[in-house]
């Protein structure tokens, strides 16, 4: 809702009885401006300032006439004013309303963070358009398995700004005439803004820890409009939410994301709607959402042993990852990078990255490049390995084909041109970072390795400057 209708709105229902001075222009609906602002209309009294892109303010304060209200020249209130003039407003909730003042009070309480507030106005509103609602659902239950019409196909006559309850009017008269297709088209689009306040209005029931009654203002909006968007992912939505052990609920609220996405493809939402439907038919197939939940958390702890970074861990102790006797990664070895299992792969590829595990990542990453610093090749392999199946970035790739080379392993310049080819940058950081940590000399080969692999890119990085240090 725009600030100007909310003015609006608070004009209207702040009106008193006029004291207006004598001659002075009606104000209200059927106020009308003079065509011109000259003294011959006379319909204005003596001194009143002229209407019109060129009127100007009195030039002195007596050119008002006695009872005029001020004209102070002040901006506009803003909401969180206007709010708090509403609020202070005696009977404002009592007081009767046309369906569009009702809705956009409703609206302004609930876009300013007070949905308990907007509720009544809610209320009010939806009351206006009642009768339409049972009309137009009258009427469709007697075209029966026809489509109910556009309103241009069923020359409706309306405009954008209509109120609902002239287009109500419209859908009740096509039904004393008998044209029920016509009755049905007319007021099923008077209640299109009716089921934009009633979504809200679910909204600010469930913000309000109303689900139960959210979710009856989201059924009756999908009982007019079964692919109305807002309502078919809000009510999935909290379905989802507050009804996880209840199997028949998510089942329902998998249903409707699934409706959701057949109706709503683009969206914005379709990828999260794609996502909480898929984990409401795990929880359905778990058992409710206490079980699911715990089954993930032990799936978590299942892949987290199978991915532990430590030394001497599950994964780096057994099997084709091990570093000693009995796989193809033993001592001496030509294999450069790790054979893994189905299982394992399975497991790294659904592991869960979270913020400690990326930490961890890293920290092994940097403690790789600490050992080839030192010159501790073998070390920085098994670092190299326990990094790259989770986090194969150009980072630890440059890192790897370094300890390779180190090694001496036969791959070990396949490995260096992938990382050179995938990510220059990279290994020209290592470099850096070896400097850093003290081994100039194992950074200066590298740069001279890399320069010799991609000269392009050493003539944009200016390698031979770092190599005449």
């Amino acid at each position: 809702m725009t600030l100007s209708l909310a003015l609006a709105t608070a004009a209207l229902l702040a009106a008193e009885p006029s004291s207006l001075p004598s001659g002075h222009p009606p104000i209200g609906a059927e106020a009308r401006a003079p065509a011109a602002s000259s003294p011959s209309t006379g319909a204005l009294p003596e001194g009143h300032p002229s209407f019109g892109s060129g009127s100007t303010a009195p030039a002195s304060a007596g050119a008002m006439p006695e009872g005029h209200p001020p004209m102070t020249g002040r901006a506009p209130p803003t909401a969180e004013e206007l709010l708090e003039q509403l609020d202070g407003m005696q009977g404002l909730r009592e007081r009767e309303k046309t369906f569009e003042i009702a809705s956009s009070l409703g609206k302004l309480y609930y876009t300013n963070g007070r949905p308990a507030d907007a509720i009544p106005y809610f209320l009010q509103a939806e009351e206006r358009a009642k009768a339409t609602r049972e009309l137009f659902l009258a009427q469709r239950k007697k075209l029966g398995r026809a489509a109910v019409q556009s309103p241009e196909a069923a020359n409706c006559g309306f405009t954008a700004q209509m109120p609902v309850e002239q287009m109500a009017a419209t859908a009740a008269e096509r039904a004393k005439k008998g044209d029920t297709a016509g009755a049905a088209a007319c007021a099923r689009a008077a209640l299109e803004p009716v089921l934009e306040v009633e979504s809200i209005h679910a909204n600010a029931l469930f913000l309000s820890g109303d689900a139960a009654g959210s979710l009856k203002v989201y059924e009756r909006v999908l009982e007019v409009a079964p692919t109305y968007a807002d309502a078919l992912f809000g009510r999935s939505a909290v379905l989802y939410e507050t009804r996880g052990e209840d199997l028949k609920a998510l089942q329902s609220a998998r249903e409707g994301f699934e409706a959701f996405l057949a109706a709503h493809p683009d969206s914005t939402r379709a990828p999260l709607a794609r996502k909480l439907g898929r984990m409401a038919d795990e929880a359905v197939k778990a058992g409710g959402m206490e079980k699911w939940r715990a089954s993930r958390a032990e799936d978590r702890r299942i892949r987290a042993s199978k991915l532990n970074l430590s030394t001497g861990g599950p994964m780096m102790a057994r099997g084709p990852m091990a570093g000693g006797q009995g796989g193809p990664m033993a001592g001496g070895g030509d294999t450069a990078a790790p054979t893994l299992s189905q299982e394992t792969m399975q497991a790294m590829q659904n592991v869960e990255h979270t913020p400690e595990l990326e930490a961890q990542l890293t920290q092994t990453v940097e403690q790789g490049e600490a050992m080839l610093a030192t010159g501790r090749f073998d070390e920085a392999l098994a670092a190299y390995r326990q990094v790259m199946p989770l986090r194969p970035d150009g980072r630890v790739k440059a890192g790897l084909a370094w300890t390779l080379i180190g090694l001496g392993k036969p791959t070990a310049d396949r490995v260096w041109g992938v990382a050179v080819g995938t990510d220059p940058a990279a290994v020209d950081q290592l470099g850096e970072t070896l400097k850093a940590k003290g081994d100039l000399k194992g950074a200066k080969a590298l740069w001279t390795k890399l320069a010799a692999s991609a000269p392009d890119y050493a003539s944009r990085a200016s390698l031979q400057a770092k190599l005449s240090q």
